[in-house]
């Protein structure tokens, strides 16, 4: 089902509409918009499942396990050991 809408371009817009259709890439300058709305609907909706995501992960951590601040710097101590041992640069 087709629905009928008003819509404005800028000059530079559609030139590049135009150019695609010219070209024979797209069939009409609707094609051309149909094809750039269906993209910005699937980046929009691959960015709400990556927000979400980071969501429950930054969750999970902040109801996971605290280590303190002197377990920390005996950890970065310990990798820094281990660096010189095999000679990592940093």
């Amino acid at each position: 089902m087709s629905v009928k809408s008003s819509i404005s371009l800028t000059e530079q817009q559609d030139s590049f509409a135009r150019s695609l259709v010219e070209s024979g890439r797209y069939s009409s300058i609707s094609s051309v918009l149909q094809h750039g709305l269906e993209l910005l609907r699937q980046k929009t909706e691959s960015e709400a499942v990556e927000t979400a995501a980071l969501r429950e992960l930054v969750q999970q951590r902040l109801n996971g396990p605290m280590i303190s601040a002197t377990e920390i710097e005996s950890r970065a101590a310990q990798i820094e050991r281990k660096r010189r041992v095999v000679r990592v640069d940093s």
